[in-house]
């Protein structure tokens, strides 16, 4: 199965499919309702708690948010990023918010390489707002097996978040384009992992629950158990349906996942001192 090895899921097992019937139990426990991190109050009204005859109940009030943010130079990000959104949205409770990161390239520079031009309708996203997020998407195309410049940029200007660790516990993703079967579909988002980690959010890959999708040959598809993704060619190749599919699952999945976690938690911190 590809480079890593290991075992491959029997094609007789039924397949896990995203949809709300099949929601797991909430599995952050019903001890707390608050969150503490370096003494910082992290607090959330997408979820209203309270204690009821001991056990603790649960009303959303408004939408939780996933935040869609990416960049994309020729538009196969972009593409994969709208579908997603559609399958964020077709979770109740949930809703899906696209943004860009910023461009570090020179106009020249876009012009010369015939980068067309964005959709304004789409906005930045600044580094305070991704606190706003009850989970995060971040797409990107590959350069060199890892994320393109544009996004590690907007990963290092994170560091006062990373400080005040203000992202930990926050449910994360990734979405990514490649120019070639082999450019990179799953060391792209592999690579990208280091950013996680060290803000303390949780990784979600897709893992096999596409079903039968993750298992058909019959046409070329970019995407792997780290997340959706999609093959350009030469810039010219557009997504293939299968591949906005497993995006569109992605954000499903994703949304399914966020409302797990909808209820606040603690994070004790024992060991300030570093012991």
């Amino acid at each position: 199965m590809g480079k890593g090895g290991g075992c491959l899921p029997s094609k007789n097992r039924q397949p896990l499919v995203a949809s709300e019937q099949d929601e797991p139990t909430n599995p952050v426990g019903d001890e707390s309702v608050s969150v503490t991190i370096e003494g910082q109050s992290r607090t959330t009204d997408a979820a209203a708690a309270q204690f009821q005859d001991g056990v603790l109940q649960r009303t959303l009030t408004k939408k939780l948010r996933i935040f869609i943010v990416f960049y994309s130079m020729y538009g196969h990000v972009e593409s994969l990023a709208r579908r997603m959104k559609k399958g964020v949205d077709g979770i109740d409770g949930v809703e899906g918010v696209l943004y860009r990161v910023a461009e570090t390239l020179e106009t020249e520079v876009l012009e010369q390489m015939k980068v067309p031009a964005r959709d304004d309708g789409i906005p930045l996203i600044s580094v305070e707002e991704l606190v706003e997020a009850d989970g995060l998407l971040f797409g990107f195309p590959t350069r060199y097996g890892c994320m393109a410049a544009q996004m590690k940029a907007f990963f290092d200007s994170t560091g006062k978040l990373w400080t005040e660790q203000r992202l930990a516990g926050v449910p994360a993703g990734f979405f990514v384009s490649t120019g070639t079967q082999g450019g990179g579909q799953e060391t792209t988002a592999w690579t990208a992992i280091t950013q996680l980690v060290h803000h303390g959010m949780i990784y979600v890959p897709i893992g096999y629950t596409f079903g039968a999708g993750m298992f058909k040959m019959d046409a070329l598809r970019g995407g792997s158990p780290y997340g959706a993704g999609v093959f350009s060619g030469d810039g010219t190749r557009e997504p293939s349906e299968a591949e906005l599919a497993l995006a569109e699952h992605q954000g499903k999945y994703m949304a399914l996942m966020v409302r797990r976690f909808a209820v606040p938690h603690s994070f004790p911190n024992d060991h300030k001192d570093g012991s």
